[in-house]
């Protein structure tokens, strides 16, 4: 079993790899990226102020909107357009040096030397040859920690050059990258808003296999029976029902200002200047306040497999052989249903469960929407729409990650509830 498990999670890595390729490649080739929006939001501006005019730099082709073309440069260098696709994927990863601390170079027509000030009291010596740029300190030692690279001459002999350093830094290093709209470290962004989902996730977890387990065992002993046709229709109507939808029905019934005032009307909990002046008791009841309708719209989809999955399992295992000899044999009732058939209909329950995580834990933008959670799923989508590309990739990553791993809880549960199972 453990050479099985340790296959299966090198497996991950080319399954994680395709995943983040595929999607990473989308994104780049979708148009109206952070690139467009970014030089749409400057020009807006420029508009707005009546500052546009043709002496404020070069047309940019496809359009008539103007902007620098130091300031292209500066915003393709930003977002990391300036560098093919593939190499763009692998700085994202970390496997490939990402350039930092760019300093920009003029050699004016027949100069060959600069001395560049690079920062923290740091002087470099520059000579560049034809095709290739020299560097050093003010010791003459070629440093290790700066390179360059000759961008492009112009037809005056006028000579643009870069230099930079360099660093392995990626999502191999736990660096997610910058958020675009946050201005701030993806991990930083991401943290308060999974917490939130991982609340009501897990919650929802716990509570659905707290009611579907015993209701599908029930249901399963009554069969045909009056409760049996009742609770199948109520399970099955909420299951028709989206969860969003069912979320606004409740708000509307229940929220605040309705005609039964009980829940507010939406959000994590209580404002922050309310929130700290309650005590520890009252911040759980708070926010058990606040959780209770949120958690039903999460859940209420998967109430009607995971019960119709339990009943028909313990149904099918009852018709068994063995369960028949089982009752032959004289053992009773009680230990036949929960000894001998319910360890086998548990088997189907157990293989839904890495599924349940990934689906629940990644975050629903609808439920999270309709009661104004700022939750993991909301951002997600949010960033879909920003083209927040780091936000979006880093979202993607935790998703992806939470369903490999989920995959493999699916096994170990598998392989405790059925002694049968041998992995090879």
């Amino acid at each position: 079993m453990i050479q099985y498990f340790i296959r299966r999670i090198l497996l991950m890595i080319p399954t994680f790899l395709g995943s983040t390729l595929l999607i990473f490649v989308i994104l780049q080739l979708t148009p109206g990226g952070p690139l467009e929006q970014t030089i749409q939001r400057l020009q807006m501006g420029s508009m707005s102020r009546g500052e546009i005019s043709g002496a404020t730099g070069d047309m940019m082709t496809g359009g008539s909107s103007i902007l620098p073309e130091s300031a292209l440069k500066e915003l393709n260098r930003f977002y990391g357009f300036d560098k093919p696709i593939w190499q763009r994927y692998l700085i994202w990863l970390g496997v490939w040096p990402r350039e930092i601390r760019h300093r920009d170079l003029t050699f004016d027509p027949g100069e060959t030397t600069l001395n560049k000030y690079v920062g923290y009291g740091t002087y470099l010596n520059l000579e560049r040859s034809k095709n290739d740029l020299l560097i050093t300190d003010e010791s003459g030692t070629v440093p290790s920690d700066w390179k360059g690279r000759i961008d492009k001459i112009r037809d005056d002999g006028t000579v643009e050059a870069v230099i930079f350093q360099t660093e392995f830094s990626g999502i191999l290093t736990g660096n997610l990258g910058t958020s675009y709209t946050y201005a701030q470290p993806v991990t930083e962004v991401m943290a308060p808003r999974f917490k939130i989902s991982i609340f009501y996730g897990l919650s929802g977890l716990i509570l659905m296999y707290l009611i579907c387990i015993p209701l599908g065992i029930k249901k399963a002993l009554n069969h045909g029976t009056p409760f049996d046709f009742v609770s199948s229709v109520i399970v099955f109507v909420g299951y028709s029902i989206p969860g969003w939808a069912l979320g606004g029905v409740l708000l509307v019934l229940f929220g605040g200002g309705s005609f039964w005032d009980i829940f507010p009307l939406g959000g994590f909990r209580s404002p922050m200047e309310i929130w700290e002046t309650l005590s520890w008791w009252q911040k759980i009841m708070d926010q058990l306040h606040h959780a209770i309708l949120p958690i039903i719209a999460w859940t209420i989809g998967s109430f009607a497999t995971m019960t119709t999955l339990m009943k028909n399992s313990l149904l099918e295992n009852l018709s068994q052989d063995y369960i028949r000899t089982a009752f032959a044999k004289g053992l009773s009732e009680k230990r036949v249903v929960w000894i001998h058939a319910m360890r086998n209909s548990l088997i189907p329950i157990a293989a839904r469960i890495g599924q349940n995580i990934g689906v629940i834990i990644s975050g629903s933008y609808f439920i999270e929407r309709v009661f104004n959670i700022d939750g993991f799923g909301k951002m997600g989508y949010q960033a879909i729409l920003d083209r927040d590309y780091p936000i979006t990739l880093g979202f993607l990553v935790i998703v992806v990650l939470i369903r490999l791993i989920g995959n493999i809880l699916s096994d170990l549960a598998l392989a405790t509830v059925d002694p049968r199972i041998r992995f090879k």
